[in-house]
């Protein structure tokens, strides 16, 4: 990236950690900043325009419908936070449609997205992987009042971080798009794997003793 391009890329992280602040755990700040690293390092083994793909990693959780009310405001936010930046008008609607389909709910063809898109998809559903997934999914969880195991005794069982994981989260590793991620997310769902099996185990073993 030239010297205006980084310029640009520190204004827009400055906004978004301010707009971000206070956001729920899991999808705060420290998360954007982990998919942009994670973005950079893709982006470094498999190419794509740097400067789309650290504007898109940044932006990518800005007016989510999580936070919203259930009303999607990505593409909106996005377009007006670019357009007060020196972006060059073809960058932005490059951003905007990255952030507007990469989303797991969307469940956007893979084979439609741009190299930038699939590398930042890459990079969110990395840090929902591993240690910091599994971090993610029990901070969310406390946030929203979900539990993350239930007794299976429950007459209404609710939903749990565990359904959770099946339900998305060990989906992911055969998601990605690119070849560095594919490899990554291997080595981190086997590792939330190997947690849930013990967790369980000791779950179990302390329901049997009573």
């Amino acid at each position: 990236m030239d010297r205006e391009q980084c310029q640009c890329v520190e204004a827009v992280e400055q906004i978004v950690c301010q707009r971000m602040a206070g956001q729920a755990a899991g999808h705060d700040f420290d998360h954007v900043l982990r998919v942009r690293h994670a973005a950079q390092s893709l982006q470094a083994e498999v190419g794509g325009d740097r400067f789309v793909i650290e504007l898109a990693a940044l932006l990518h959780d800005i007016g989510d419908a999580k936070f919203q009310g259930g009303i999607e405001r990505s593409g909106e936010f996005t377009q007006q936070i670019l357009a007060e930046q020196p972006v060059a008008s073809p960058v932005i609607p490059r951003v905007v449609e990255i952030v507007e389909t990469i989303s797991f709910r969307k469940r956007t063809d893979r084979s439609t997205l741009t190299l930038e898109a699939q590398i930042v998809q890459d990079a969110d559903r990395l840090d929902a992987l591993g240690a910091v997934g599994i971090v993610r999914t029990i901070e969310y969880g406390a946030t929203v009042g979900q539990p993350f195991h239930c007794s299976q005794t429950e007459s209404e069982p609710r939903p749990t971080g565990i359904d959770h994981f099946h339900e998305k989260l060990f989906r992911l590793t055969d998601l990605m798009n690119t070849d560095p991620a594919r490899r990554i997310a291997r080595q981190r769902h086997a590792f939330m794997q190997s947690f849930l099996d013990q967790y369980l185990r000791e779950w179990n073993a302390a329901r049997n003793a009573q």
